[in-house]
């Protein structure tokens, strides 16, 4: 009988993926943790292109993420493992099966595919009830496959019986290595991007395009003239009270106001005057075609704002 009738049958992902358990563990939640920091970096570039009034840092909530920081990187560790163990094992035994029926192998591109296939259901669950944009739901769709698939990927390089054999600590010295590479690779880029105007910034006004009426859309105008005259029926100003809780007036009366473009457009003001209406400078936001101008409520820290909008 020849040689060939005992080569030996190879073993099935599943018996692998159990007996390196601790490994794969260790090396999935390396790869989700850069994955998460990476992932952070981009939600906040993300961020930076939204429409925003640039409100300022609350110093409470720094100290308070300083404080919460081991508490949160604790939390995180738990849910690295449980999406280790409950979605990246079983993604790594059904692509090796799916290889083994389908195609007579193992191959890596299984990954991906399983991963996409996976991905899709939850990003839809999500999608839909936060009445997300195609587009939107198809780029979270991406990243959410792209995250799996890539952890996944370094997890497998773990069970190949081909390769030599590396320990979880190997592996994770490796994703310490070039996840750290990779994290400072897209700061360093969100940095760049940053410096060189990536993001939003207040449309510019100028007296002509500030002068109009602006609406809070309850019944409350502004009315600034090309001239310098200013109409308030209605709006909203605030004040404090004696245990610092805002309160608030309505204001009716004509008065003056000039337009301040300050050092760049995060820095330009709309100042208006109005008899026995104390009223703070207003600050702009918006879009071009839908320039705001707004006032905090109370404290800055509360990030309670009072809106004007363009009524054109």
């Amino acid at each position: 009988m020849r040689s060939e009738m005992w080569e030996p049958v190879p073993v099935q992902t599943q018996v692998r993926v159990r007996d390196r358990f601790g490994a794969v563990l260790t090396a999935s939640m390396s790869v989700l943790s850069v994955e998460a920091v990476i992932g952070a970096i981009g939600f906040f570039m993300w961020g930076q292109t939204e429409e925003s009034p640039g409100l300022p840092y609350n110093s409470l909530g720094i100290v308070f993420l300083v404080v919460m920081a081991p508490f949160l990187a604790a939390a995180g560790a738990v849910l690295g493992a449980l999406l280790s163990a409950g979605v990246v094992m079983p993604l790594l035994v059904v692509a090796g099966w799916l290889g083994r029926r389908l195609s007579g192998r193992e191959a890596w591109w299984w990954v991906p595919v399983v991963a996409a296939a996976g991905a899709a259901l939850p990003v839809l669950a999500v999608a839909v009830p936060a009445e997300a944009g195609l587009l939107a739901g198809f780029g979270g769709w991406l990243a959410v496959t792209a995250a799996l698939a890539a952890t996944a990927l370094v997890a497998r390089r773990l069970l190949l019986p081909n390769r030599p054999r590396l320990s979880g600590g190997t592996m994770f010295g490796r994703v310490v290595l070039y996840g750290t590479l990779a994290v400072v690779t897209a700061g360093t880029l969100a940095g760049i991007a940053l410096y060189a105007g990536f993001g939003y910034e207040p449309p510019r006004l100028n007296t002509e395009r500030a002068a109009g009426t602006w609406s809070d859309g309850k019944g409350g105008t502004l009315i600034l003239t090309a001239d310098g005259e200013a109409t308030a029926n209605r709006v909203e100003t605030f004040d404090f009270d004696d245990f610092f809780e805002p309160v608030t007036h309505t204001c009716t009366g004509t008065g003056t106001w000039e337009y301040n473009p300050g050092a760049g457009p995060w820095a330009q003001e709309v100042v208006v005057s109005v008899d026995d209406c104390p009223m703070d400078a207003w600050e702009v936001f918006g879009t071009p075609e839908h320039p705001k101008l707004f006032v905090y409520i109370g404290d800055p820290d509360s990030v309670d704002l009072y809106i004007l909008q363009r009524r054109d």
